[in-house]
């Protein structure tokens, strides 16, 4: 048994305005079929997407506050050109650089309409083959722990271990990284960016939810109330959903 990150769920005043944007910055589409609004590769809504991890916006009434994300995208370029357009190009569309203590680094930090923070990439030889979104980077006390809970969660492959990073990505290949990076900082708040996990067709939503409490995730309530998905944080505290199957 195991799980497979299929979106990265935004919160948002305005789910719309941020589907937009993140279709714009991605060069891919958005749907926005009911409550939540959904960016993916295709011309229609596929669901789950096969290779890409896709974004869901979610509306939600309160404002970013000032606290950095400790979950981020990063996007990749091809090229030192194509840094410089995509940055660019960003900016135009709503995009704001921020300051997060970088110093002077070969990426360009940047935060979409409502705060929330993001990397554009110089070329990385690693990330060639991802598409847009080169990684989903969650920053964390203790790479190595985060690296085993999420190996043992999703059926995804280890690439690197490190004191300070960890990263994993689909065996199949094709789409982003989930990276692991060590952070002094302790997480306190809520989140606005978090992944939502899927089962596969055939294995039992509950019985992976057992099996998730028993590697190290706790239960969270949201006031989420009697809904088909389960909330979850990792031994991190990171929030997590494992959504229902379709």
């Amino acid at each position: 048994m195991a799980l497979r990150p299929v979106q990265v769920n935004i919160k948002a005043l305005d789910g719309l305005a941020v589907g937009r944007f993140w279709a714009e910055a991605l060069g891919w589409n958005v749907f926005s079929p009911g409550v939540t609004t959904y960016v993916g590769p295709d011309s229609d809504p596929v669901w789950p997407h096969p290779v890409a991890v896709c974004i869901d916006i979610v509306p939600v009434p309160e404002p970013k506050t000032a606290t950095k994300n400790r979950t981020h995208l990063d996007l990749a370029t091809t090229s030192a050109a194509h840094q410089t357009e995509l940055v660019a190009r960003l900016q135009t569309i709503g995009a704001v650089p921020v300051d997060v203590g970088q110093a002077d680094v070969p990426w360009t930090v940047l935060a979409d309409p409502e705060g929330n923070e993001f990397c554009v990439l110089e070329p990385r030889d690693v990330y060639r083959d991802t598409g847009p979104i080169a990684a989903v980077v969650v920053d964390c006390v203790d790479p190595r722990a985060m690296a085993r809970f999420w190996g043992e969660a999703m059926d995804w492959t280890l690439h690197e271990v490190t004191d300070d990073h960890a990263s994993l990505r689909s065996a199949k290949g094709g789409g982003p990284y989930l990276e692991f990076l060590r952070s002094p900082d302790v997480k306190t708040v809520p989140d606005r960016i978090h992944l939502d996990l899927l089962p596969y067709p055939g294995d039992d939503k509950a019985a992976e939810v057992d099996r998730l409490r028993a590697l190290g995730a706790t239960d969270l309530d949201l006031g989420q109330g009697d809904v088909p998905w389960t909330c979850l944080t990792d031994p991190e505290g990171h929030e997590f959903c494992v959504l229902a199957l379709p």
